[in-house]
């Protein structure tokens, strides 16, 4: 059982496909980290840390050390908002 549930928005699910689109070699490693999300945000291999400046109410947590995504956490409703996918560089 997850102990969050994870939200995808439709503007995520559009740059999701697109992500996966033009990076099928990180399919897997993209599927595992959103099983870590709803199982344990916390956990030492996403990474996750706050960001700062106009993203400082979100997080972001590692695909690979180039791949990030960005998100929000709702944690009254034990939910994590998916917002962004991208490289490093794009999505901050």
């Amino acid at each position: 059982m997850s102990a969050y549930r994870l939200v995808f928005t439709d503007s995520y699910l559009r740059r999701e496909s697109a992500f996966i689109r033009h990076h099928p070699d990180l399919i897997n490693r993209y599927k595992k980290v959103l099983r870590l999300l709803e199982l344990d945000p916390l956990h030492p291999s996403l990474r996750l840390h706050k960001l700062k400046g106009k993203f400082r109410d979100k997080y972001s947590v590692s695909i690979t050390m180039s791949y990030r995504l960005v998100i929000a956490f709702v944690i009254t409703e034990t939910e994590i908002i998916l917002i962004e996918i991208g490289h490093h560089d794009e999505v901050y």
